[in-house]
This record gives C-alpha cells, structure tokens and sequence, in this order.
C-alpha cells in the first residue's frame, strides 16, 4: 500500500512536532507501508505560494491513500476525495482575533472545503473535533480522534524538587501560549523561568518589569528538548488555547508536575494528571504554582497520575489507528 503523506514546509523557527508525528508514524509501519513524502515547496503565507502548494500536491498524489498532515488543509481541494484523509491538529485560527472576512476566509479554505474534499478526517483531540464539527457541520462520524503519541525520547528521570527556587519550564511564545499572564503570575516568587521560543521585545519588557529571573533557548533539537524537561521542576504550560497540548504529556512521561489551563484540550488530555487553572486568572496561574511549590504530598499525586497518564498515548496503538484508516481507504 502506497501512502503520500503531505507535510507543510517548516517555518526556519518553528515547532517541528507535527513532522515528528508522522516520522514516528511511519516507522512503526514500515512493513505495512510504502511511504512517499511531499513536502510543499514553499511556507504557508501569502496566496500565491498557497495556490502553489495546492496544484502540486495535485501533481503528487500517486499513492494508494492521501494523507494531509496537518496545517496546510487546503491542499486537499484538488485531491481524489476518495483516496484522502485530513489530519486536523487544532483550530486555533478560528479562535485568533480576526476580521469576519479573514475568519470566512480560513473556515472555507482551511475547514470547509478541504473537510467536504476528503473522506475522512482525523482530529487529535475531542476539542478539535467538536472545532471541526462546530465550523464545518459535517457528519460527527466522519472526523475520527486519533491522538499524538508519545515519543520514546520521553523516560522517567526522577530529581529532587528545588522547593527553595523551583525551575519552571514554559514551552512557546505565541499569544495563546500565555507568557505575559505566567510572567505576572510569578512576580515575587522565588523561581526560574526556561522560556522555549523566540522572545519578542514585549516579552523582554515584561521580563524586566516584573524582575523575573529567566534564560530562553529556541531552535533546539529533540535531545535538548527532552533535557530542559529533565533539568525542570514544573512545567507551566497555561495555554489558552491548545488543540493537543502534547508538552503536558511529555511532562508526565519524565515525572514533573505539571500546570495547565482548564479550557480547550488541556483536562482531556491531562486526564487529572495536572493542575489545572483559569489560564485568563493571573491569580489562579500563581495560586496553583504555589501549591505545586508548597505541597509535596500533592506534588507527588501528579507524578503518580502522570505515570499513568502517558500509557493512553502509546505510539504502536496510534500508529495502529492510522493504519486501520489506510486500509479502509
């Protein structure tokens, strides 16, 4: 069986995690797949280079199964409906404070059309199908939940709690990654703030306003990534919007506490192994980290949830339902 698995060109500094996915993907099934990759020539932004990725995947489609994973929805409008599945990672442009007519302009060429253009679709989350289902009103049964696997890199490695100046982890700087409100949050609390991703001069700002103690790394590789959760006390991962949040499991899978919002993904996914706060509330974000610094009976309660927790996103079983989907295809 061939699939064509169509990727998005990466942004120079953006997240890779969606590539990762479908690498692992394929791995686990390189006995039942024949495996080609089409990366789109160019970025997602602007029309031109769009309508450009759109007619080459067009040109690319010479498998048995078409598989849009993710971001660049759009491409499946010029694709064999019948032949073609859509990984939706979440909706988050549908939530962005927009203009009405950029937000029909995304509902129709990243949900509508390319939802209507495949037969199935795969979404995440039960967030991001009830996005899906919600913008589009396709049939529910169509838009399957596939999760993101957890990736083996993550292993327990269990470290002392720095009570006295824990380090917090916050992975991302865009707006619903909720930097500024975290940054507010820890003013006055004896920590250290890791800050994953490039920070703007706003950002910098602030950082000098509260007097935060902080380092940034950005554009690190799989292994750094898995050492700055190693090195961390807690992750704060306060979203306001997330279609996944795969960070909090990763959290769990390396046995750090973790704190995230209570919206969205983030409790499905966190299946009770997270504190959980009003990401809008400054108070409530310093409330729950003073517990998880306070209390270590609690501390340990999340560690424990976690460990559980990971076991509901093993790779071989996702990549068992991707796989399940190709054949019906």
């Amino acid at each position: 069986m061939k699939v064509v698995f169509f990727h998005r060109k990466p942004e120079k500094y953006g997240s890779f995690s969606l590539e990762y996915i479908f690498k692992d993907v394929r791995a686990r099934l390189k006995d039942k797949i024949e495996a080609i990759i089409a990366e789109s020539k160019y970025t997602s932004r602007g029309l031109y280079p769009r309508v450009y990725n759109a007619l080459e995947a067009a040109f690319r489609q010479g498998g048995d199964v078409n598989h849009i994973t993710g971001d660049t929805h759009y491409v499946a409008i010029f694709l064999k409906k019948r032949k073609t599945i859509l990984t939706v990672l979440d909706c988050g442009f549908m939530h962005q404070d927009r203009s009405n007519i950029s937000k029909k302009v995304y509902q129709w060429f990243w949900l509508k059309l390319p939802v209507a253009r495949s037969r199935y679709v795969t979404a995440i989350s039960k967030a991001t199908k009830d996005d899906v289902v919600r913008f589009t009103n396709c049939d529910p049964g169509k838009v399957k939940i596939v999760p993101v696997a957890i990736s083996p890199l993550y292993q327990a490695k269990p470290k002392p709690f720095n009570q006295k100046k824990p380090r917090l982890l916050h992975i991302g700087t865009n707006p619903n990654k909720n930097l500024v409100r975290l940054i507010e949050a820890i003013e006055g609390i004896s920590c250290h703030l890791t800050i994953v991703g490039k920070l703007s001069q706003e950002y910098l700002d602030k950082l000098r306003q509260h007097q935060i103690e902080y380092s940034n790394v950005f554009n690190i590789t799989d292994e750094e990534m898995v050492q700055q959760y190693e090195q961390c006390d807690i992750l704060t991962f306060i979203s306001t919007y997330e279609g996944f949040g795969m960070p909090i499991v990763e959290a769990n899978a390396v046995e750090r506490p973790v704190i995230t919002g209570n919206l969205t993904s983030m409790p499905d996914v966190a299946g009770g192994a997270a504190c959980l706060v009003d990401p809008f509330d400054v108070k409530a974000i310093r409330t729950g980290l003073e517990r998880i610094i306070e209390d270590k009976e609690y501390r340990e309660e999340l560690i424990l949830a976690g460990r559980k927790n990971k076991k509901r996103f093993d790779p071989d079983v996702i990549a068992g339902q991707y796989y399940d989907l190709y054949c019906k295809l």
